[in-house]
């Protein structure tokens, strides 16, 4: 797979050529631990490129527990360059939203932005398969919004969505919500335009790759009942919800969401044609199969050594 490039051409004629062929891909979740030179990344990245597959992402740059410094995120960008897969990265809270200076001054929206620079200014992926990516931020009104990527094969459609895992980045303090609030509306675009272009594609399935998950209604209960704060996902599951009803074929939702019922970590489940998949730490394989009626199976991926940080 070494140095081949995927065009766009090649990707608009693969409905015909490998119309019912089955394909798997690799998620690599909550690997970028801290330990010593990257080893846990590093092992997952070699794992998936020993195994045959179509493209890897990786959920997170970071973990929470890790710096959130320029020489970090280079040093990570630079294992993903050197995969053998094409490598799509999808954005989670860990990277940026609790980013703080020494003074204790927030420095979110200065890493998110910077994490945009270094990791979502090309139009193709990592690794020596280069997938080429449709960019939400080559539409004008959303040119802050690299982060959000689309990418075709054969009758699925695949994109990452940034759906930070904290609550979708919601506060409680007064005036404090413009990232929530920008990003909701770019957000929504994004999902209109992908269940749109699936449609026109006659695709029978899209994949999502996002941080927290979106489907969950878990809201905390207060003494007398009431809500005991603001959900942060409310709007955007409705939205995904109304335009899952107008699609025929299935959709899978894969988060990083940590959830207490371990017993569903790497099993789909379903809510009508919406399949949900919280990915446990190490990385996965999942198959699409177009020509199966359940379409997605996930098969655990190699083991990763324990490594325990210093």
């Amino acid at each position: 797979m070494i140095g081949i490039f995927l065009t766009a051409a090649f990707i608009t004629c693969l409905p015909v050529l490998v119309q019912a062929m089955p394909l798997s891909f690799g998620v690599i979740s909550h690997t970028a631990v801290a330990a010593p030179e990257d080893t846990v990344l590093r092992e997952a990245i070699a794992a998936t490129d020993a195994d045959n597959l179509a493209f890897v992402v990786v959920n997170g740059i970071k973990a929470s527990s890790e710096a959130c410094s320029d020489q970090l995120f280079i040093r990570r960008k630079a294992l993903l360059e050197k995969a053998k897969n094409g490598v799509i990265v999808s954005i989670a809270a860990s990277d940026w939203s609790a980013c703080r200076a020494e003074n204790g001054q927030s420095l979110a929206i200065e890493r998110l932005n910077r994490i945009r620079d270094l990791f979502f200014g090309s139009d193709f992926s990592f690794g020596s398969t280069k997938l080429p990516l449709v960019r939400q931020d080559r539409t004008p009104k959303f040119r802050t919004y690299a982060e959000n990527l689309r990418w075709d094969i054969d009758r699925l459609v695949f994109a990452t969505v940034n759906l930070p895992a904290n609550n979708n980045d919601f506060t409680h303090a007064a005036g404090r919500n413009g990232e929530f609030e920008d990003r909701m509306i770019a957000d929504r675009a994004w999902l209109q335009r992908l269940f749109a272009s699936a449609t026109h594609r006659n695709a029978v399935g899209i994949v999502l790759f996002v941080d927290g998950n979106p489907m969950a209604v878990v809201p905390p209960k207060s003494s007398n009942g009431a809500s005991a704060y603001r959900d942060g996902f409310a709007e955007i599951r409705q939205h995904i919800q109304q335009l899952s009803q107008r699609f025929d074929g299935k959709i899978m939702l894969i988060h990083g969401q940590d959830t207490d019922n371990t017993a569903f970590a790497n099993i789909i489940t379903w809510q009508g044609n919406i399949g949900l998949l919280h990915l446990s730490s190490g990385w996965q394989k999942i198959t699409a199969d177009p020509t199966s009626p359940a379409l997605f199976r996930v098969t655990p991926g190699l083991p990763l050594a324990k490594v325990i940080a210093p």
